[in-house]
């Protein structure tokens, strides 16, 4: 493969995350589900948006988070997404490409608004996601630039973004451009929600195209049909050549053909909101994996990342990540 202009190129929904404290009341009363993502339509958004209490707004997405840190490290990202040509459009380029990110996909000058995420997060830091997709999940293989994807060293892929047929397709398309350059394809399982809609793509994704897969304890339950952790690992390491399987404060684990490498949880201060640790723990890894670093390596920068990002509301680091790794 000729030098890469990106260390990695994130595909996934483009997302502007309102995030707010909420009582486990407020969602009982509201019928949502803790910890879950829930679609909703605008309406719903409109109408939760208003209940609310006040927060914050920040560009979001999972995988657009995930591309956030890596520059945050000191890496070169690029980022796929669609947004609308609407006010949260211009809101989530600008925020992008002012954090380091190479964002070119053109606004869409019709079709549904740009999305956003109505993020609750309770007093024990859970957070609970209801999630208006918009235009960001009619992303289609006509999106997907065979350029950038030649000069990409890893392909970043959002399970989230499995929900839409064009936007599978997309990811599909994407995969096999970089594959086919010589590049690495990697994804997260997003949510086990999302595991359960689409198990049957998720297993053949893991059989074939993909080298590397991001999973919480729960995603990689439903993805093997078995609690046992030990069945799963087992299950990965037949399949990938990489997974990295995260258990909070346990820390996390990678797993290879050959190995099982344990990773300690880092701690920076007590938790405020969990939203977007498993966004920035995938920075951190891929960082490294993009430098070619050790895989332990990997996993420490992963935990750095994920603990810097649940001590502040928001999914995306406020310090500089490369310093506090103690990588410059």
């Amino acid at each position: 493969m000729s030098e890469a202009s990106y260390d990695v190129v994130g595909i996934g929904n483009a997302i502007v995350d309102v995030i707010s404290k909420a009582s486990d009341e407020f969602l009982v009363e509201q019928g949502i589900e803790k910890h879950s993502m829930t679609l909703i339509d605008e309406e719903r958004a409109t109408s939760l948006y208003a209940l609310m209490g006040p927060g914050i707004e920040a560009s979001g997405g999972s995988a657009a988070n995930t591309m956030a840190g890596i520059a945050s490290f000191g890496g070169r990202p690029a980022y796929v997404g669609k947004v609308r040509d609407d006010q949260l459009g211009q809101v989530f380029g600008h925020d992008t490409r002012a954090g380091g990110v190479a964002f070119d996909v053109p606004a869409a000058t019709d079709g549904p608004a740009t999305a956003r995420s109505l993020i609750l997060v309770t007093p024990d830091a859970a957070r609970t996601m209801n999630t208006f997709l918009g235009i960001s999940s009619l992303l289609e293989p006509a999106d997907i630039d065979p350029e950038l994807m030649a000069k990409a060293k890893i392909l970043f892929c959002e399970g989230y973004l499995w929900d839409v047929e064009s936007a599978k397709q997309a990811m599909r398309t994407a995969m096999d451009l970089v594959k086919t350059n010589g590049g690495t394809c990697a994804m997260t399982a997003s949510d086990s929600f999302c595991i359960d809609r689409h198990h049957a793509d998720f297993v053949e994704l893991c059989e074939g195209p993909l080298d590397l897969l991001f999973a919480n304890r729960a995603e990689l339950a439903r993805l093997v049909e078995s609690d046992d952790l030990a069945t799963g690992i087992e299950w990965v390491r037949e399949r990938l050549a990489m997974t990295f399987i995260t258990l909070g404060k346990e820390g996390s684990l990678v797993v290879t053909p050959d190995e099982t490498i344990e990773i300690v949880a880092e701690e920076f201060g007590a938790p405020v909101d969990t939203t977007g640790a498993g966004d920035q723990y995938a920075a951190g890894v891929l960082y490294g994996l993009s430098q070619e670093l050790p895989l332990a390596e990997c996993g420490r920068l992963g935990s750095v990342a994920a603990a810097e990002v649940i001590e502040h509301l928001g999914p995306r680091p406020e310090r500089n990540l490369a310093e506090l790794a103690g990588l410059r």
